[in-house]
């Protein structure tokens, strides 16, 4: 029983708790207010305009009694003046006619046993009049009446006094011992009756209440039905679809399509559900996938620090490469010098074929220094000994220029070689004569790797901040195996005595030293394509 009344009040508590229903509590309770307040102005108003022409009704009343009755009492004839008030006392609404003499006693009366009764001054008709300041001409018209209660129906009624003012034609009769001193002659008292009046205030205000409360429900009802369709109604989606989100449903989407607030409001809440969503898959994404994206990030890692590695052992390998360079060039120079200086004067001397062994020998030794002053050579370029100056250059014309060196490498190998860049200024900051170096590198590098001869071509692409630079060639390719290895120095895949190893990796530092990027963009064995990216600017 205690949990069955628990949940009642839970159900009432959750009732009164409704925005809708506390608007329309609120919006009766403001009507009410305002409909009870325009009703008592309403009736007060009505009551008060009755009043007035109640009593509007009785002073003409009393003033026709006044001029119908003033020539028979001119003329002393009671007769005619007792039927003319009785007349008048029959009309609707008309309770009783007195006329008093000043002394109090009824002179005139609808009711004829009141004639010649004396009433005392202290009587609700004579208080007002004789009271010690009261003058009954002095009166105002509102101290003039009076209200009391009809003793023969028990309803409300009023009494109206009017003075008799002494008048010349009255002092000046023959019938009067009037003096002309005496200003007031005596009272007409007319008492109306207020039942008809009070009923209709009553039928009114009962109707006024009536018609209040209808409009009160009315009114009510239709802001009920408003409020359930325009506000309740969208309020209930947007609580409905909160819930759902709430239990995981972030998909849901709110049906509204007003463009009032709550509109707004179901529009912001699809957004958001939509981007919860999507943020939810994200996540749910990342934990299903987890090992797969920590090995590719592992994977990435490893490359970055391979080259990190790779780039240490070229800044150590350059360091040692500069002395070893500077030590063997002068006696390497000096034995080729002799060397052929040697088979020079052999060659001029020689007689018969004694000294022809010699000579091979001399050229052979001299042959071997060449190579070991190119590795020398190669050494000091791998190096970096001398600081780069960078300035503004033409790369259109630097690989002009390498083209031009190269030119007779190109037609013992019967190669061709295609430019494709149409602009004739392509500025960047560099040192050209490095970038010459690589360059020709490239070239050559390529040229050795197609013995069948083909073709080489040379590309150059402008881009916001940088230009891209290819060159493709028609030879056998590159291995997966050695593709990795290219750039590290000494890594040669040519016969021991066809190269150092040293080549790319001169290229790749001039490169790496202008900021800039070499990549094989692809190789097959039908060609290879290197790719070369250099800021314009440093």
């Amino acid at each position: 029983m205690f949990h069955t009344g628990s949940g009642g009040f839970l159900m009432k508590a959750k009732f009164f708790n409704k925005l809708s229903t506390r608007l329309i509590i609120s919006i009766s309770v403001i009507l009410s207010l305002v409909l009870a307040i325009y009703t008592y102005i309403s009736i007060t108003n009505l009551r008060d305009d009755l009043t007035r022409a109640r009593l509007l009704s009785a002073y003409n009343s009393s003033d026709i009694i006044k001029k119908s009755t003033r020539y028979s009492m001119l003329l002393n004839r009671r007769d005619d003046v007792h039927q003319i008030i009785n007349t008048i006392g029959t009309e609707q609404g008309i309770i009783g006619i007195r006329v008093y003499n000043k002394s109090g006693i009824i002179a005139y009366s609808t009711d004829s046993a009141e004639i010649f009764h004396k009433v005392s001054m202290k009587d609700e008709t004579c208080a007002a009049c004789h009271k010690p300041s009261g003058k009954i001409e002095e009166l105002t018209s509102l101290n003039r009446i009076r209200y009391f209660t009809n003793a023969k129906d028990n309803t409300r009624a009023l009494g109206l006094i009017n003075p008799i003012k002494n008048e010349k034609d009255c002092s000046t009769a023959d019938c009067h011992a009037h003096q002309p001193s005496v200003k007031v002659l005596g009272v007409l008292d007319v008492m109306v009756s207020m039942k008809e009046l009070d009923e209709a205030i009553e039928k009114n205000t009962k109707s006024t209440i009536t018609y209040s409360i209808l409009i009160t429900i009315v009114i009510s009802g239709f802001c009920g039905l408003f409020i359930k369709v325009i506000v309740s109604k969208p309020l209930y989606y947007i609580n409905k679809g909160i819930q759902e989100v709430g239990k995981g449903n972030l998909n849901y989407k709110i049906e509204i399509n007003s463009k009032d607030e709550l509109g707004n409001v179901a529009r912001r809440f699809n957004d958001m559900s939509e981007r919860l969503d999507a943020a939810y898959k994200e996540i749910k994404d990342w934990s299903e996938n987890l090992n797969q994206k920590v090995q590719q990030k592992s994977e990435e890692l490893k490359n970055i620090y391979s080259q990190v590695i790779q780039i240490e052992k070229l800044a150590s390998l350059g360091k040692l490469s500069a002395t070893v360079a500077h030590e063997l060039n002068n006696p390497l120079a000096g034995i080729l010098t002799y060397s052929k200086l040697i088979s020079k004067k052999l060659s001029e001397q020689q007689r018969n074929g004694e000294n022809k062994k010699l000579i091979e020998y001399l050229d052979l030794i001299a042959g071997e220094s060449s190579r070991c002053g190119k590795i020398v050579k190669d050494l000091l370029l791998f190096s970096h000994e001398s600081r780069d100056e960078f300035v503004e250059a033409n790369l259109a014309e630097i690989v002009n220029r390498c083209v031009t060196l190269i030119h007779h490498h190109l037609e013992m190998n019967g190669i061709a070689l295609e430019k494709n860049f149409y602009e004739k200024e392509i500025k960047i900051m560099c040192s050209p004569e490095k970038i010459q170096e690589a360059l020709i590198a490239l070239l050559i590098n390529a040229i050795e790797a197609m013995p069948n001869g083909g073709t080489i071509k040379i590309f150059l692409q402008p881009e916001s901040k940088s230009i891209a630079m290819k060159i493709s060639d028609e030879g056998t390719g590159i291995n997966d195996k050695d593709l990795p290895h290219i750039f590290e120095p000494f890594y040669s895949t040519k016969e021991a005595t066809k190269g150092t190893g040293l080549g790319l990796a001169v290229v790749y530092g001039i490169i790496k030293n202008h900021n800039g990027e070499i990549t094989v963009e692809k190789t097959s064995p039908i060609g290879t394509t290197f790719k070369v990216v250099l800021p314009k600017n440093l």
